[in-house]
């Protein structure tokens, strides 16, 4: 049985940073900076499936987001939980056995044979589904995950993940307006104060990537032109 007795959420964030921080999760780089997903710049890279080989760290964190969904959304108001392929498929396989509920899956597009399917697994009318994923950026890549578990008959209202950035300001309105709410353990800023409690970049760096988290937009801009 899942205990109900956790730390707040300011501590749950902390320790959430931590971990990704213990493990090498967290990569800062302003030298020469990443390339995300979207082609731009960041000096800043967060891998959180580094989390599924580190057995205690997995298993607080899983801990950790069952019962931030718990507070946040209720504890008797899901039926399904969905991973979104593929970072978000074992995630959702350690909370879905921690809620005792049935695990499907999302996948980015029908697989173009069989059933062309695009969840996997049992999926029924009118469940009422929890999207989970590793993290989240702009919120923009779980509205077609949502909208393939809605064709289905069910419901989603809810996407929890492990990662939020927190410096897209569209973010939750992308989601709120799908009628998505967004549950996460922690954000670039509780990383970048942990880094700082210990020490574990150089100031140059830490001051650069605040720079970044700040206005991340003005920065790639200026990486863009450089």
């Amino acid at each position: 049985m899942l205990p109900t007795a956790f730390p707040p959420k300011e501590e749950i964030s902390r320790l959430t940073a931590r971990m990704l921080l213990e493990i090498g999760a967290v990569n800062f780089n302003t030298r020469e900076p990443y390339t995300l997903a979207s082609g731009l710049p960041s000096p800043s890279y967060i891998d959180c499936r580094k989390l599924i080989s580190f057995p205690r760290i997995r298993s607080a964190l899983m801990d950790f987001l069952v019962i931030t969904v718990m507070r946040d959304a209720g504890f008797e108001v899901f039926d399904n939980i969905a991973g979104g392929e593929t970072a978000g498929i074992p995630f959702a396989a350690l909370v879905a056995d921690r809620m005792a509920l049935p695990m499907t899956y999302v996948r980015k597009k029908p697989k173009g044979y069989g059933r062309n399917a695009r969840i996997e697994g049992a999926m029924s009318e009118g469940e009422r589904v929890l999207l989970v994923e590793d993290l989240t950026t702009d919120g923009g890549s779980k509205l077609s995950f949502v909208d393939a578990i809605r064709d289905t008959g069910a419901s989603c209202a809810h996407t929890a993940v492990i990662f939020y950035y927190d410096i897209f300001p569209e973010t939750t309105k992308t989601l709120g307006d799908h009628g998505v709410q967004l549950h996460y353990l922690c954000t670039w800023w509780d990383v970048l104060a942990e880094a700082k409690a210990q020490g574990a970049f150089d100031d140059e760096t830490l001051t650069e990537v605040e720079s970044f988290l700040n206005d991340p937009r003005a920065w790639q801009e200026a990486r863009k032109q450089g």
